[in-house]
């Protein structure tokens, strides 16, 4: 019965986490394995069930998720496919990494200090261009099929944009950049993805913007077209290895399903620019709960395993919560003034 009741319990947890993960995947287009894996890393599983089926629940959400966006026209399939060519590539060498680096037995520390790395630096950098109050990174849903206006473009985008480098492809928005950069982007981000069992969305969706200049809907909607190709090879690649656990995924897509179904509510009454402050804290949360795992690890303090989880967990509660509070405040804001007199 003990047994049976932890069972249970570790199900009820997944599929508590798996909602508030789809909350955050429907909301910002984001597949959120960038917390499921080193969730799964603090509790022990081992790096190749970790990074596997963090790519498997990443798969099944990013599914759900693309045929909403096609329904709102903002797929660029062209993108989309040329961004497959490049990760297939990156995925399969950063699958080749983790496998070499695990029979040498250090996968888990350097996949660790990489995630600290990555989600702390674009965790600082989102916070930062939040409470500067700088636009240009926020989701006008209703801008999707309109061009792009040449002040909406970051700076970076427009000086690569300069680059002619031929062959010049034309995306939807009256963007066109060398397919070079584009293929480029693209085996970096598999490589990321393959290598941290990691989507790559938040990763590669503000590399399309920053970078190549798609306008933003485009980019999520794209974005979210190419994980359900990435994450479904990345998943295939690590299940022949059996890297993939399905008592893990089950529960988490049980309770994304319906978290994704929220967060996509969301963004119809919710302006992203007034949370992308806690997005921004729950990346840095994610670093700083890795962080503190491999301190940890190093210096043999167990507790700070659970520390470690906790904070992961209270980072998505923390977002997920903001987002769903934003909603019902936005609710009420709107039937306040539409209310007569």
């Amino acid at each position: 019965m003990e047994i049976l009741g932890l069972g249970l319990a570790m199900v009820a947890l997944f599929v508590g986490f798996g909602l508030l993960i789809g909350v955050l995947f429907g909301f910002f287009g984001m597949g959120g394995s960038f917390l499921v894996t080193p969730a799964l890393l603090v509790m022990g599983y081992p790096t190749r069930v970790a990074v596997g089926s963090g790519l498997a629940f990443v798969f099944g959400t990013s599914v759900i998720a693309t045929l909403k966006h096609r329904d709102l026209g903002q797929v660029d399939y062209k993108l989309g496919v040329l961004m497959i060519a490049g990760t297939t590539a990156g995925i399969e060498a950063g699958k080749e990494i983790v496998l070499h680096l695990e029979s040498l037995g250090m996968a888990g520390s350097i996949i660790s200090v990489t995630y600290v790395v990555l989600l702390g630096g674009i965790g600082a950098f989102v916070t930062y261009e939040a409470l500067k109050g700088g636009g240009g990174g926020g989701i006008d849903h209703d801008a999707a099929d309109d061009d792009v206006d040449a002040d909406d473009i970051p700076d970076i985008a427009k000086k690569i944009q300069s680059y002619r480098v031929p062959p010049m492809i034309s995306l939807r928005g009256g963007v066109s950049v060398s397919l070079w950069m584009i293929l480029g982007v693209a085996f970096v981000t598999g490589l990321l993805s393959g290598f941290l069992g990691v989507g790559g969305g938040f990763i590669r969706m503000p590399a399309l913007f920053y970078l190549i200049g798609v306008p933003v809907p485009i980019a999520v909607g794209t974005d979210l077209f190419e994980i359900v190709f990435s994450g479904g090879l990345g998943s295939f690649l690590y299940a022949l290895d059996g890297g993939v656990d399905l008592s893990i995924v089950v529960p988490l897509l049980a309770g994304s399903a319906f978290g994704a179904r929220v967060g996509s509510a969301a963004t119809s009454i919710v302006d992203e620019d007034d949370i992308k402050v806690y997005f921004g804290l729950m990346l840095l949360g994610g670093a700083l709960a890795v962080a503190v795992r491999e301190v940890g690890n190093v210096y043999g303090i167990d507790v700070l395993n659970t520390v470690s989880l906790v904070l992961i967990l209270g980072s998505a509660l923390l977002v997920s919560g903001a987002v769903v509070y934003s909603s019902i405040s936005a609710l009420r804001e709107e039937a306040r003034t539409s209310s007569p007199a």
